[in-house]
């Protein structure tokens, strides 16, 4: 059975089995375009199509229906004579992404351009005809996605045709929901080509498409992709996620256990709510297990209990029921409802335990708020709908989404136009094509309130992990070289403090115009808009000869055991003569994990988990990653880790994890006990293995103890520290 197959399988499996609550892509795939004679089922598609439309959307008169039926007539003479390379016509293709914007609740214009979205690249159809015969909106969607020729851009076409969709996203976003349905039955008819073009495309879909589906919302799109790439780039670890969740499928269920307990509780609360089991995808469950550092996975953690309710109201007596009648996890209480993400999310999150100790995440949220879950911004429809009786205060009426979801438009995301705003300065392909992927890295926001000196002050929105240097650009543009000085909630910080959300700012600048930004500004810059103007201005302007620059990487030789090592540490080794081996303290890097090293000042060689967010960074500055390898043996010093333990607060709860770490023979570097907060409490430890294969069989034992619900390694993320 192929990948993508298996997928399949595995996904309708998993759904029949658990009651999953979640919009199934794949319900409407081949067998509802296909029959035993493909041409006489095709008109059948459509209007299956339509049905489905009408559906979702039952205001939908025969204007609607008519365009559709049209559209379809267009696309099917369009193609005919043209074939998928598995064979099948061509029109199956554009029929099937429409059926998925359809069951996600795209309305009529994207559902039309969806339709012909191929036919201006692939036919003799222009854009003039589509305007012709549907209009403006329907021509600007079908250009938006509409890739640009190889011939006139060669290796410059992907990228340029991505910078292309994305600045006709910044006007409508259903360009971007269209182009996501497009490459998501893309991926899943992928199993027809070549294994190397395969690996490409996914590539292209882990780093480019992913991100945007997230950021966007469509949740129900993200999740297939991810699977689907998972499942091609990383069979092996596929195949094992899958077993082991084929063997907890075996076991007696305990969630199921918790829901109708739940249930009953919300029954004699006389709360009206459905609860379901939400099973983990495979790549959930993947990143649960790198989390947990290789532990085993208990029952609770191959799914979460969905509540759906009627109003925001009930979502906050759900969460008092459960807060009252269970033991809560406080550590693991989100309210996505009072704080939306910025893609659009809203839920409460929280973790409780059963009167036997077992752990089950909660999420609850209303049936609107899971259905834009689900479909993100395709679920708010028409972005230039207008809802005439909400005036904004300027008297300009606003968007139907903004109706939806307050006075900011979600349609029009501040990510997007920070965006829209960098590639601006990256006419270079490859800067932008780097800066893109980076840039979709950044999975979160903040918000940072900024004070200026003449008494101004606003509101910017960074992604998670900024710095002020990033700050000093989106602020003032160009002239963030000029910052010399940060306030950060009232005190002065060093340039290179990570922003936190809700932090209070104050840029202090030079008046000179010839102030230039330092070299070491690009260590602790992250968004696109602070690397692009920090490298072009430092490369019109070369600092002088004797200015302290990072040393270049030389050239890389095979690496030899012991070269640069000092005795009694756990380094890795390089062959650069001379060069002290230094491990990152920011991912504590142990045998095996894949490791990668930086020159920095004085020749050292610091080595960074692959993973590490650091290592993002300082390649896409452009420092030259160095080789190296862990030395073979066992240092005498043995293996550094740290490793975090989350737990219920308890009498005697440190003096049984330090005799669990002493039983597994493992030694105690330093260790750290937050205040207990409520329930919780955090236990830190610095640890010293006999050899790196401990580290598992540690954490799992720690895992055992009573009372605590997870243990896992130190993130490998940037200290964010406050000078």
């Amino acid at each position: 059975m192929s990948a993508d197959n298996a997928v399949d399988a595995e996904r309708a499996a998993e759904a029949r089995r658990r009651g999953l609550r979640r919009i199934d892509l794949r319900r409407l795939g081949r067998a509802a375009l296909l029959g035993t004679n493909t041409r006489d089922r095709l008109p059948g598609a459509i209007e299956h199509l339509i049905k489905v439309h009408r559906a979702r959307h039952p205001q939908a008169g025969p204007e609607a229906v008519e365009t559709l039926r049209r559209a379809y007539v267009l696309a099917e003479s369009s193609h005919r004579g043209q074939t998928r390379k598995s064979g099948e016509p061509y029109i199956t293709h554009p029929l099937a992404v429409t059926l998925i914007l359809a069951e996600l609740g795209a309305e009529t214009t994207t559902l039309t351009a969806s339709l012909l979205h191929d036919t201006v690249e692939d036919t003799d159809v222009t854009l003039d005809q589509v305007r012709e015969h549907f209009g403006a909106e329907v021509t600007y969607l079908v250009d938006g996605v509409t890739k640009l020729e190889k011939v006139d851009h060669g290796a410059a076409a992907e990228p340029e045709t991505f910078r292309k969709m994305l600045v006709a996203a910044g006007s409508d976003v259903r360009v971007m929901s269209i182009k996501l349905a497009d490459r998501l039955h893309n991926v899943r008819t992928l199993g027809v080509m070549r294994p190397d073009k395969q690996a490409r495309i996914a590539k292209v879909t882990r780093d480019v498409l992913i991100p945007l589906a997230e950021r966007l919302g469509v949740q129900a799109l993200k999740t297939e992709l991810e699977d689907r790439v998972f499942a091609i780039l990383h069979p092996a670890e596929y195949s094992r996620t899958q077993a082991m969740i084929a063997a907890n499928a075996q076991q007696p269920d305990l969630l199921a256990t918790i829901a109708d307990d739940l249930r009953k509780v919300l029954r004699d609360a006389d709360i009206a709510a459905e609860v379901a089991i939400r099973p983990r995808h495979a790549v959930s469950v993947h990143r649960l297990l790198l989390k947990r550092g290789g532990a085993d996975l208990g029952g609770g953690d191959f799914g979460r209990l969905l509540v759906l309710v009627g109003e925001d109201a009930d979502c906050y007596a759900v969460l008092g029921e459960l807060h009252t009648c269970f033991t809560p996890v406080i550590a693991e209480f989100k309210d996505f409802i009072a704080a939306p993400k910025f893609n659009l999310y809203q839920s409460l999150h929280t973790a409780i335990a059963d009167d036997r100790g077992r752990i089950a995440e909660v999420l609850v949220r209303t049936r609107q708020m899971h259905r834009v879950a689900e479909a993100g911004v395709i679920a708010l429809g028409d972005p230039h709908a207008t809802a005439e009786h909400l005036p904004s205060p300027d008297g300009t009426p606003l968007s139907a989404a903004a109706e939806v979801w307050g006075r900011v438009d979600p349609t029009q995301p501040g990510w997007l136009a920070r965006l829209l705003e960098w590639q601006r300065d990256a006419p270079d392909p490859d800067t932008f094509w780097t800066a893109l992927r980076d840039d979709l890295a950044q999975d979160r926001e903040i918000t940072v309130f900024t004070a200026q000196g003449g008494g101004d002050s606003g509101t910017i929105r960074l992604p998670a992990g900024a710095s002020c240097v990033d700050a000093a650009y989106a602020v003032h543009g160009e002239a963030g070289r000029r910052c010399i000085g940060v306030r950060v909630n009232g005190r002065l910080a060093p340039l290179g403090t990570r922003l936190r959300d809700g932090d209070s700012l104050q840029l202090l600048l030079d008046d000179a115009t010839a102030s230039r930004p330092a070299a070491d500004w690009l260590e602790h810059a992250t968004t696109p808009a602070a690397r692009i103007a920090i490298t072009r201005w430092l490369a019109l302007h070369p600092a002088p000869a004797d200015d302290d620059q990072p040393a270049a990487a030389p050239a890389f030789r095979p690496a030899r055991a012991g070269g640069g090592a000092p005795a009694g540490q756990p380094v890795a080794v390089t062959d650069l003569p001379g060069a002290v081996v230094r491990l990152a303290r920011c991912c504590t890097p142990v045998p095996p994990d894949a490791v990668t090293g930086f020159v920095i000042r004085g020749g050292a060689v610091t080595v960074h988990r692959t993973e590490c967010l650091t290592t993002a960074r300082m390649i896409a500055t452009g420092r030259t990653p160095v080789p190296v390898g862990w030395r073979e043996g066992t240092p005498a010093g043995g293996y550094r880790a740290t490793v975090l333990a989350e737990a219920l607060s308890r009498p005697r709860l440190l003096a049984d994890l330090t005799e669990v770490i002493a039983t597994e023979g493992v030694g105690i570097v330093s260790a750290a006990v937050e205040p207990p907060q409520e329930h919780r409490v955090r236990h830190t430890y610095t640890v010293e293995l006999p050899d790196p294969q401990a580290l598992a069989g540690l954490m799992r034992a720690m895992r055992a103890v009573p009372g605590v619900y997870d243990v896992y390694r130190a993130k490998p993320a940037v200290a964010a520290g406050r000078g």
